[in-house]
C-alpha cells in the first residue's frame, strides 16, 4: 500500500534555515514507513511549524503549555472513527528544534530527521514511557538514521 506523507511548511524559517527541509522530512518519514511493511493507513501530515504553533498544540492536546521539538497525533482506529484511513499527524517547532540542534553540535538537517523518525514511530505505536521500550524504539531510530548516513542521534548521552 502506498501511504502519502503531505508536508506542510508554516514557517518559512525551515526553509531559511534548511532549503532541503521538505526533502529532508519526505527522506526519513519513508525510511521508516519503508522499514514497517505491515502498515495500516493511507496518509501522514507533517507540519513544520513555529514555536507559537506547537506551545498552542501542546496545550490543548496534552495539557502542557510549553513548546516541544515534535507532537505525534496517532489517528483513532476503525473505519468510523476514521474513514480517511490517516496514519496521524507530527508538528515540529522550528525555534526548538534549531536550539537543540546547536545545544547538541548536530546539523539542523540531521536533528530535523531524526526528530521525523522519532514521530512517525510514535504514530506507528512506539513509545519510551518505559526503559525498555526506549531502548527498543532508540536502536530503531539509530538504525533507521544510519541508513541515512546520520550518526546516532544517542552518541555522548548518559547511558548510552
Amino acid at each position: 500500500m502506498t501511504i502519502t506523507v503531505d508536508i506542510e511548511i508554516e514557517d518559512p524559517a525551515w526553509l531559511a534555515a534548511e532549503p532541503e527541509a521538505e526533502a529532508l522530512v519526505w527522506r526519513a518519514a519513508q525510511a521508516v514507513l519503508d522499514a514497517h511493511e505491515d502498515i495500516e493507513g493511507q496518509g501522514i501530515v507533517i507540519l513544520l511549524a513555529d514555536d507559537d504553533s506547537v506551545q498552542a498544540l501542546n496545550r490543548d492536546f496534552r495539557q502542557k503549555d510549553y513548546a516541544t521539538n515534535v507532537l505525534s497525533f496517532p489517528s483513532p482506529k476503525g473505519p468510523e472513527a476514521n474513514p480517511e484511513g490517516q496514519i496521524g499527524d507530527i508538528a515540529l517547532a522550528f525555534g526548538v528544534c534549531r536550539r537543540e540542534a546547536e545545544e547538541q553540535g548536530k546539523p539542523l538537517a540531521h536533528h530535523l530527521q531524526h526528530l521525523v523518525a522519532h514521530g512517525v514511530l510514535h504514530l506507528l505505536g512506539y513509545d519510551h514511557e518505559s526503559d525498555e521500550d526506549a531502548e527498543v524504539m532508540e536502536a530503531l531510530e539509530r538504525e533507521l538514521l544510519a541508513g541515512l548516513d546520520i550518526p546516532d542521534p544517542y552518541a555522548g548521552e548518559e547511558g548510552h
